[in-house]
């Protein structure tokens, strides 16, 4: 589960929480242990995407009472219906590949498994569950503490948050007064705009720059690959095989499941870099 590719046969009857890769021990008991969770499509996953994490992780070391102990990709589930969207399994698979040689990134299906569109604010309390109250925590050599999960997402994700109709009030409230959220900036987006009908959360609010700017985004590898273009050297090679064994994103669209937009309304799973589902 955490960087094997996984069969159609993977089910919630035989899921198990991925807890591998999670630190069982902090290093300062003095800190507070941190849990990344980035929510989206990964239709497919980037190399923006990976480098997130490791962005997020240095702001939080140099600039936060946080100890990184895990992070995790939970992909959305086929019930999205987005366009670019292909089946979960492959998603599953790519987002595993692209983490195979990590050693705190992990791969969680869990969202991914169900039948019905959860909603961001659903898809914390689990990992809050699986690792708070499951776990009891994280290991001090001072007891046990509780890890702060966080949303880690792209700068769109609070532009979304700040335009009216997109999020649930109640949804935006539970996610930033509970776990808070880790943002990458990326150029287009005014932070300070978005930001500004955010006040009321901006403790918990993280704005991580990118000292080195990155604008790969997923709907461009889906794009080249229907132009028949190469995307090497902007996604893992593992994931640029998968997508070329499997025909994913050509031409005739194979392995999709919905060509629909996202119902207006509806809590969107944390969009991270360029799209409206949390990572393109």
């Amino acid at each position: 589960m955490e960087g094997a590719t996984i069969s159609g046969d993977l089910t919630m009857d035989n899921y198990r929480f991925p807890t591998q890769r999670l630190k069982s021990t902090m290093k300062d008991s003095s800190r507070t242990p941190l849990v990344f969770i980035a929510c989206g499509s990964f239709s497919p996953i980037t190399f923006l995407h990976l480098r997130m994490f490791e962005m997020a992780a240095d702001y939080a070391r140099f600039n936060t009472n946080f100890e990184v102990v895990g992070a995790y990709l939970s992909a959305v589930g086929d019930a999205y219906k987005k366009s670019g969207l292909v089946k979960a399994e492959h998603r599953i698979n790519m987002c595993s590949l692209a983490v195979d040689q990590s050693s705190w990134i992990s791969v969680d299906p869990w969202e991914a498994l169900h039948d019905e569109y959860l909603e961001t604010a659903k898809v914390l309390d689990h990992f809050e569950h699986e690792i708070n109250q499951v776990r009891g925590g994280i290991d001090t050599p001072n007891g046990k503490k509780k890890a702060r999960i966080a949303l880690l997402a792209g700068a769109d994700l609070i532009q979304t948050m700040s335009a009216p109709g997109v999020w649930a009030p109640k949804d935006i409230d539970y996610i930033l007064s509970n776990f808070g959220a880790f943002i990458i900036e990326r150029a287009g987006t005014d932070i300070d705009e978005a930001l500004s009908t955010l006040q009321q959360w901006k403790d918990n609010i993280h704005v991580v720059q990118q000292l080195v700017q990155n604008d790969i985004s997923s709907t461009k590898i889906r794009l080249f690959r229907k132009r028949d273009m190469s995307i090497r050297y902007l996604v893992p090679e593992p994931v640029v095989k998968y997508i070329e064994e499997n025909g994913l994103y050509d031409e005739d669209g194979a392995g999709s499941t919905h060509e629909n937009s996202k119902k207006p309304g509806e809590s969107i799973a944390a969009p991270v870099v360029g799209s409206g589902s949390g990572t393109n």
